[in-house]
């Protein structure tokens, strides 16, 4: 089964976050949220408390198809603060596995180096974070194993092309017809 990881900082974007996790799974796909801290309750940037399915400590990150980070702000600081969350992109980009981020989040794909050359999407405002990308302002941008999404109306968008990299385009149609897009 394919696999993915959605990242849960306290501040993330609920909608981000929560929409991901119902689409992918809506496309067969294994999700497993990952609170950063060892608290396994993470508040999201409007209050909602969610419970995360485990920690960063004891995560298994090196097998998911995909490392998916929600926007939010402070959540996608709190992303970016993260050294051990760093680490693990770093990895699954060599790897030639996905990594996604949508709203804020794509800053930490960008100080990292991973939007260089590439074309990326992210919230209006945070362009100058997105180092070396062709910023477009899409919805959505995929480029090769590098997914960016623009904010949280954009959420649908940015879980299909998920679900179209990790499964193909027929899941990710049949999804769609699902919820009715």
């Amino acid at each position: 089964m394919k696999k993915a990881i959605v990242f849960l900082a306290n501040g993330f974007e609920e909608m981000e976050a929560l929409g991901t996790v119902d689409i992918l799974r809506r496309g067969g796909i294994e999700v497993t949220t990952v609170s950063i801290t060892t608290d396994p309750v993470v508040i999201g940037a409007h209050n909602v408390p969610v419970t995360a399915d485990t920690t960063l400590n004891n995560a298994l990150l090196n097998d998911a198809d995909a490392l998916i980070l929600p926007g939010g702000m402070p959540g996608a600081s709190n992303l970016n603060d993260s050294e051990a969350v760093k680490e693990a992109l770093l990895g699954q980009y060599r790897e030639g596995r996905i990594v996604a981020a949508i709203c804020a989040a794509p800053m930490v794909l960008g100080g990292l180096g991973l939007l260089k050359g590439r074309k990326a999407t992210c919230y209006p405002g945070f362009e100058p974070k997105l180092i070396g990308a062709n910023v477009t302002g899409e919805a959505v941008e995929v480029s090769d194993n590098v997914i960016t999404g623009k904010g949280p109306g954009l959420v649908m968008n940015f879980g299909l092309a998920l679900v179209a990299a990790i499964k193909n385009d027929a899941v990710a149609e049949e999804v769609a017809a699902g919820l009715l897009l």
